[in-house]
């Protein structure tokens, strides 16, 4: 017997319906490309949408088209969204960060059939275009006035096209399964797969996001998306904005911490959300100029593990929680946040951090299971590894054009490639990427952990730990230490650091002083590149 309640789609147009009927008046602002200011609300941002799939019907585009996008968090990149989205097409988001190579390869590999581009991007997208041949047409995000001089071939005007067109479109009227979005991975090997999102998956993923729990978006809120919208859906943002009618704050190209304090300080903003190297600029940014953000009561950040000593500075000196979460591509990107339970947050504050630092558990919607090599499921005890296995309506089932073949197990479970723990508190904690962990004398080492207490040094800007082989233990750690300006090398007092800090037997061998720790397109510490650079390292205890 089935039940009888009304057969309501679930598309993502309805989220922007519902934030016009209900929340029109409720600002989005952005600090736009060209510089100044610009502010709008969700009614001019549906009405503005609606003139974007009119252009997209006039050139001729049918549901499943794959139309991508090149931009930065803004509202007209809001509008083309929700356009894309609204009449069944694919709104594919490109990362800028990606080698053009790799940009190439996504643009061919999607088909993609126009390309909306923000300013900044246009000399990129020059580079790449001609070896693009899906692409039809080029529109440039901006006015006439500030329209440049391009070689792309037929780029056109954003307001030019809006002017020129009525808004008088229907939106829906499609499956809830059709696709809606295209993110592709930059963290796998070889080239990046691309994850193929339904309007029924994102639906369920904003319910999923308005969570308290997680983003908990209100008409109370503010929230600055500091994410960009080409990660994963900006971690859900755009779509739990509007739904909530919570004000958005779109940082446009700036993301230094000067401009994040202005923001966050001229517009009240209460949270928000970005990964730790954006964090730790801001707080350099208050530090040095003696500032407080008193409006903002919690951030979430993601994208890799975060410091102790940063999740500290925020709560010491500011007053902020800091909720991490943890997320891919392939699960929207929700997975889990540390968010503290009753019990843990009546213990002393220095007690609590034990959990904080981890990566935390999975909201309603997200079901996760630890697994050995050979498919058996592990222990929640905190202390024995395995692989990080995820399961929900809002994780990847496929890869698109069946890239990778059958990505999950005899019980539908997702390999996030992730080596973890998870307690008998039921927070996850990552202790590596399956490739990154370092395995000494059969027994495995967390580079991240070394990486997250060095990091706390006052000294250090960026670290990263690597193996490096031995004859022995096989394989063995060492601490490569990007220094803040005008620092000292020493060895030693890096060493001495951690003493204490971690087991004795994962002490690094040595540590390593560079120039530069490369950051990958989202934000992480390439460890690939980084293992690249050292290849012919060896370890002092091994030379010779």
């Amino acid at each position: 017997m089935l039940g009888l309640m009304q057969d309501w789609p679930l598309t993502v147009d309805k989220i922007i319906d519902h934030a016009k009927n209900w929340h029109g008046h409720r600002e989005v602002v952005t600090r736009s490309v060209e510089g100044p200011i610009v502010r709008t609300s969700y009614a001019e941002i549906h009405a503005r949408a609606k003139r974007v799939t009119s252009v997209l019907k006039d050139w001729d585009v049918k549901v499943g088209d794959r139309i991508a996008t090149l931009a930065w968090n803004t509202g007209r990149h809001m509008e083309v969204w929700y356009g894309i989205m609204g009449m069944g097409a694919v709104c594919h988001t490109l990362n800028p960060r990606l080698f053009p190579e790799q940009l190439v390869y996504i643009i061919n590999h999607a088909e993609d059939k126009i390309i909306f581009v923000d300013l900044t991007f246009i000399p990129l997208l020059e580079a790449v275009l001609p070896h693009c041949p899906s692409v039809e047409r080029v529109v440039v995000l901006t006015d006439e006035l500030t329209m440049p001089a391009t070689k792309l071939p037929g780029a056109e005007c954003y307001e030019a096209l809006l002017a020129g067109v009525s808004g008088d479109v229907a939106w829906g009227g499609f499956d809830e399964q059709t696709a809606c979005g295209l993110c592709y991975t930059s963290g796998t090997t070889g080239n990046p797969k691309g994850v193929l999102y339904s309007h029924r998956s994102n639906f369920i993923h904003t319910l999923l996001g308005m969570q308290a729990t997680v983003l908990g978006a209100s008409p109370s809120d503010v929230i600055l998306p500091v994410v960009p919208m080409f990660h994963a859906n900006a971690w859900g943002i755009a779509f739990a904005g509007p739904a909530g009618g919570t004000k958005l704050v779109m940082p446009g190209a700036r993301m230094d911490g000067a401009a994040i304090y202005e923001l966050i300080e001229s517009e009240g903003v209460t949270f928000s959300a970005a990964v730790p190297t954006v964090w730790q600029g801001l707080l350099t940014h208050l530090r040095e100029n003696n500032l407080k953000i008193p409006t903002v009561k919690k951030v979430l950040i993601g994208g890799s593990a975060v410091p102790e000593s940063l999740i500290r500075a925020f709560h010491d000196e500011f007053d902020i929680e800091v909720l991490q979460g943890w997320g891919m591509t392939e699960t929207s990107p929700i997975g889990t946040l540390s968010n503290m339970t009753p019990e843990l947050s009546a213990l002393p504050y220095d007690e609590q951090m034990k959990w904080r630092v981890k990566q935390g558990t999975p909201p309603l919607g997200v079901e996760l299971k630890l697994k050995n090599y050979a498919g058996q499921e592990m222990p929640h005890d905190g202390h024995t590894y395995g692989r990080l296995m995820i399961k929900g309506p809002t994780i990847a089932g496929a890869y698109f054009k069946g890239e990778g073949g059958d990505i999950l197990d005899h019980e539908g479970f997702f390999d996030t490639g992730d080596v973890s723990t998870i307690d008998e508190q039921g927070f996850m904690q990552i202790t590596d990427r399956a490739k990154d962990v370092i395995k000494s004398g059969g027994e495995w080492i967390s580079s991240i952990e070394i990486e997250n207490i060095s990091v706390g040094h006052p000294k250090v800007e960026l670290a990263a730990v690597i193996g490096a082989a031995h004859p022995k233990w096989d394989e063995r750690p060492v601490l490569v230490i990007k220094l803040k300006p005008d620092q000292v090398q020493d060895k030693q007092e890096h060493l001495d650091f951690l003493q204490g800090k971690i087991a004795k037997w994962w002490m690094p061998d040595d540590v390593v002083f560079v120039d530069e720790i490369p950051l990958g397109a989202t934000g992480k510490i390439d460890k690939k590149l980084v293992r690249e650079r050292m290849k012919d390292y060896r370890l002092p205890t091994t030379a010779g």
